[in-house]
């Protein structure tokens, strides 16, 4: 007649732990997306992992959204997720399309949107598995939920490998250019988000060819787009 009633105890005490261990991760969630919300990040995942396991010295200087070029802005978007303004995190035509290029052979594609990035690049280690892309997707959701898109944009100007531990586009300015961020040209700017495929062997102010038609074609995509005035809603104070 006791077993039953163990049986019982023993589903109320796993049950505890599963409830005390699923605030756990939330906490561990939440706590730097709301902190990250609003006060510029220290440091990135993706920063810390060069600077410890490659013993490098990142350059990263955070600068407010103010102190950025709207061209960079539009450069980065046209380059790397064209319906950013638009999506809530994942963009589905992308993935689908990335799939079915992959399948038949085609180019590796990928088809992360800039907020999952931000929640890779920030929270998260370099690498492929699935245990990654379930937390990168998990970030994504959180991010999306709570930041706004002008944070999140905002964000990855700021953390986004734009030269070899060269993070933002701040320090990727004055490192390439010699100017601020804010002084950037169009064609700079669409210089900066042509590398960023691979930014550790690409250079912003020593482009091969691949990176110049990049460049190019990423010019035409920000004049496709209708200029700066794509961002007006997401660039709003």
């Amino acid at each position: 007649m006791r077993k039953p009633v163990r049986r019982k105890n023993r589903k109320r005490h796993w049950s505890a732990w599963f409830g005390w261990a699923l605030l756990l991760v939330l906490a561990l969630t939440l706590v730097p997306v709301l902190a990250w919300r609003w006060l510029p990040p220290p440091v990135s995942a993706v920063m810390f992992h060069r600077a410890v396991g490659e013993s490098g010295r990142p350059a990263y200087t955070w600068v407010p959204m103010e102190e950025i070029a709207p061209v960079a802005a539009l450069a980065v978007v046209a380059a790397e997720d064209q319906r950013f303004p638009e999506h809530h995190g994942f963009d589905v035509d992308a993935i689908k399309s990335a799939w079915r290029s992959n399948n038949e052979g085609g180019r590796l594609r990928g088809a992360s949107t800039i907020t999952q990035q931000v929640a890779k690049n920030l929270f998260l280690w370099e690498g492929r598995s699935y245990l990654r892309k379930g937390l990168e997707a998990w970030y994504t959701l959180w991010l999306e939920l709570i930041w706004t898109k002008r944070r999140i944009l905002e964000v990855y100007l700021n953390i986004a490998e734009m030269g070899n531990e060269v993070f933002g586009v701040e320090a990727a300015s004055r490192r390439f250019f010699g100017k601020p961020a804010s002084a950037l040209s169009h064609g700079q700017a669409a210089m900066l988000a042509a590398v960023l495929p691979n930014p550790r062997v690409y250079r912003a102010d020593a482009p091969v060819p691949s990176v110049l038609r990049r460049r190019d074609w990423v010019l035409r995509q920000m004049r496709q787009l209708g200029g700066t005035g794509y961002l007006d809603d997401v660039l709003a104070p």
